[in-house]
């Protein structure tokens, strides 16, 4: 029985995949993707056909336990933001050349604009360099229908699937018709592939593998063009014709509610219908491209048709360059007048991120701070990803550094050698069970004179306070990867510690080797929810 919901995309999505017949997720929390996992782990059918969804320690080793649970014949899910396809990158584009068993289905979440993100990475790039289709809903309900289609695709066809969605889709709701839970697809049985043999990448076998996959992409190409997905429609006005991918086939008929007058190419499955794209530059001499990201269809499309076709988007400045796009800059780019709205208001001021007050990362700042800029001037403090990172702004200014998850500990490490004295790395609790541990090994190893200060909050924070790996462990972890016990420290960041804080900072600097200072007390969110508990 058909019913209606009111979801985020990224909501839509997990009920397709439950409804698909979904037996694991697995996934590292990070905006915009992490209610996907959320939204399974607490829905009422996860629990009935025992559905895995713990969160896994970062993105590659999620995507190698789903790849597990696909050469097994089972249906599984992958989740992560953009830049975890970085994380994962290794796994990902082996998983092409073995191929899928169990359907495989890959969901990037991109956050143009940068909202909560430190690049604007298009993940359809990941489609082409691994030679895998893409799937990219253009509202909600596709999102939710997409994952029967792309599951039964990555069967179908031997293949994990790339479903990409964006912050705006992820995170705005709609009423999705969905079925009844009784009416889910049952979980595939257990099925071990027909052909083990190609799910060893050694050189001799990847080799007949690459040339397979080769010529099954020529097959996607086929079948993107004939996906339901994927639709040419015809318009009178052919002065113009439109390629609207994903979210922003949304922008477009918002503008036009009663129906586009120029012809439009929609495209929510890749690679690229090639064929759908020259019967749409054969009736049209202008195409705007409208792709939220980079302009990786828009760049084809000038290599392609040359001067022959005008080609409209963001590098010639029809739609900006950077950032997500909008009804606003689509209608802009369409030539249409500016709807009437109503004013901005003066009177709301911008609220940049800031610490939480009474968070534990403030005290260690404040701490670091009294130390370094009073006795080390000359040192520097190289941070990583969450919510620390923070403290980089005003009235901190404790951090100079912060590129990817893990760099903390390594770039520290590097400084150091360098001769920058002292170096220090502050890293969280859950990212340095991400990607910081092998960082503390290279540093083990060298006998670098590093200070690694980890500060604990015992959650994933940054996120929203999913479970960290590393909780009631990392002294041992530190331990068990050379560190010596003796300079293995602990301290509770309060300002009644402040003293004992400075002391303890001070001394490991002075120690010339690895030391590590952990700085734990709960993340206020998570004991807030806790108490109500």
């Amino acid at each position: 029985m058909a019913q209606k919901k009111l979801l985020l995309g990224d909501e839509a999505l997990a009920l397709g995949a439950l409804h698909a017949g979904l037996s694991g997720v697995y996934a590292y929390p990070g905006t915009p993707s992490t209610e996907i996992t959320e939204f399974i782990q607490g829905y009422p059918l996860t629990k009935e056909r025992g559905v895995h969804c713990a969160w896994s320690v970062n993105e590659k080793t999620a995507m190698e336990e789903a790849l597990g649970m696909s050469f097994a014949g089972k249906r599984t899910l992958v989740c992560m933001k953009h830049v975890g396809m970085n994380v994962c990158a290794d796994p990902f584009m082996g998983s092409a050349v073995t191929g899928a068993n169990g359907g495989l289905v890959v969901a990037a979440c991109d956050d143009p604009s940068m909202h909560s993100s430190q690049n604007e990475q298009d993940s359809r790039f990941w489609g082409t360099f691994a030679l895998v289709p893409v799937f990219e809903p253009s509202s909600q309900q596709e999102a939710y229908e997409m994952m029967r289609s792309a599951f039964e695709y990555s069967e179908r066809r031997g293949i994990p699937v790339l479903m990409r969605l964006t912050t705006r889709l992820s995170h705005s709701r709609a009423a999705v018709s969905c079925v009844d839970d009784a009416e889910a697809v049952p979980q595939n049985t257990l099925r071990l592939p027909a052909n083990e043999r190609q799910w060893c990448t050694l050189p001799v076998n990847a080799r007949v593998r690459y040339k397979q996959l080769i010529k099954d992409y020529a097959q996607f190409e086929e079948d993107a063009v004939a996906s339901p997905f994927n639709r040419l429609q015809d318009g009178p006005d052919k002065s113009l014709g439109i390629i609207a991918c994903g979210i922003g086939y949304n922008y477009l008929m918002e503008n036009y509610p009663d129906g586009c007058p120029h012809p439009v190419l929609k495209i929510s499955q890749y690679p690229f219908p090639k064929e759908l794209i020259h019967k749409l530059a054969s009736m049209c001499d202008r195409i705007l491209v409208l792709e939220e990201g980079q302009p990786l269809l828009e760049e084809r499309m000038h290599g392609v048709f040359g001067s022959d076709v005008q080609v409209l988007g963001r590098l010639d400045g029809s739609l900006p360059r950077t950032g997500e796009l909008s009804p606003d800059c689509v209608r802009e780019a369409l030539g249409l007048p500016a709807p009437d709205l109503y004013p901005a208001s003066e009177v709301l001021a911008p609220r940049p991120p800031a610490l939480c007050k009474g968070c534990g990362h403030r005290d260690l700042f404040t701490a670091l701070n009294a130390v370094m800029k009073k006795d080390y001037p000359q040192g520097r403090a190289f941070s990583d990803i969450g919510c620390y990172t923070l403290g980089w702004l005003p009235p901190f200014e404790a951090i100079q550094t912060c590129v990817e998850m893990g760099a903390s500990i390594t770039m520290a490490q590097g400084a150091a050698f360098s001769g920058l004295w002292p170096a220090v790395a502050v890293i969280g609790d859950s990212t340095f069970t991400h990607s910081g541990m092998t960082g503390l090994l290279d540093a083990v190893n060298e006998k670098a004179d590093v200070t690694i200060c980890i500060s604990d909050n015992l959650t994933t924070g940054m996120t929203g306070g999913q479970d960290s790996a590393g909780t009631g462990r990392l002294e041992a972890i530190c331990e068990a990867l050379g560190v010596e016990p003796e300079h293995i420290r602990t301290f509770v960041p309060l300002p009644a510690n402040y003293p004992e804080m400075e002391r303890i900072i001070r001394e490991e600097i002075e120690y010339h080797g690895v030391s590590v200072i952990i700085s734990r007390r709960e993340c206020l969110q998570t004991l807030r929810r806790h108490a109500k508990k």
